[in-house]
C-alpha cells in the first residue's frame, strides 16, 4: 500500500493562517512561520479587546452619569444607591443616555433619587 504524504493538509492549513494574515506588512503576511505567530497574535488580543471594550463602556457611562449628577446637586454612589432604593430598574447604559439626550427627564429622576435618601 502506498504511503499517503500530508502535501494537501499543510497546503490547506497554511492557506487559512495566510489568508488570516491577510493586511499584515511584510513578511507577516506572505511567510507562513513569521504569519502564523502574528495571526495567533492578533487573534489573542482581539479576544482580549473584546472583554475591554465591555469594561471601558461600563467607564464610560459611569462618567456621564457622575457627570450628570454633579449638575443635580449629587454624588454618583448616593444617585445608585437611592435609584436601588427607590426600585427603579434602569441600566447604567440608560442612565447614560438619559444623561446625554434627556437632561429633564435624568433631574426627575435625581428628585425622586433624592426623596428617597431622606
Amino acid at each position: 500500500m502506498a504511503r499517503i504524504k500530508g502535501g494537501m493538509n499543510a497546503k490547506r492549513k497554511h492557506k487559512k493562517v495566510l489568508k488570516l494574515a491577510k493586511g499584515f506588512r511584510g513578511s507577516r503576511s506572505k511567510q507562513y512561520r513569521v504569519a502564523k505567530q502574528s495571526v495567533m497574535r492578533a487573534l489573542t488580543e482581539s479576544y482580549r479587546g473584546r472583554k475591554e471594550r465591555k469594561r471601558q463602556f461600563r467607564e464610560l457611562w459611569i462618567t456621564r452619569i457622575n457627570a450628570a449628577c454633579r449638575l443635580n446637586d449629587i454624588s454618583y454612589s448616593k444617585f445608585m444607591y437611592g435609584i436601588k432604593k427607590a426600585n427603579i430598574t434602569l441600566n447604567r447604559k440608560m442612565l447614560a443616555e438619559m444623561a446625554v439626550s434627556d437632561e429633564k427627564a435624568f433631574s426627575k429622576i435625581a428628585e425622586i433619587v433624592k426623596q428617597n435618601l431622606k
